[in-house]
């Protein structure tokens, strides 16, 4: 099951033509993807401290299929599709009513701090790997 997240689209999030600026689905699905991992209970500032180690977005496909606008409650719905030694590879969906607005297949790589990638902790992989659809 996908895990969801809402997200109502504010005044500073749209154009002068009312609808959501393109950039802004970035965010919403960067909160979302923020929310996932938090409910899964994993700690991303104490990976970070204990591991060395953080999630990046190495790869990211978007498709903007409908406009969202002022006002709209949208559902961002996040789900694993494959999980690697290093790599997670998320399809995200930004949903109106269940209405597709807008989908990104995003890819996270796990780094350390001075950039290199670097293998997910076991305990962590085995954690994420329930979460493959």
């Amino acid at each position: 099951m996908p895990h969801q997240h809402a997200v109502r689209v504010y005044y500073e999030d749209t154009d002068l033509a009312g609808i959501v600026y393109y950039a802004n689905y970035l965010k919403f699905i960067e909160r979302a993807r923020s929310e996932w991992v938090a409910s899964l209970g994993i700690d991303q500032m104490a990976l970070r401290a204990s591991q060395g180690i953080v999630f990046a977005v190495r790869r990211l496909e978007a498709d903007f299929l409908r406009p969202a606008k002022f006002g709209d409650d949208l559902v961002v719905e996040t789900t694993l599709q494959s999980l690697g030694g290093a790599r997670l590879v998320l399809e995200q969906v930004v949903l109106r009513g269940g209405e597709r607005l807008f989908v990104a297949v995003v890819t996270l790589v796990c780094l350390t701090d001075d950039g290199h990638a670097a293998r997910m902790p076991a305990e962590l992989r085995a954690r994420l790997a329930g979460q493959v659809h």
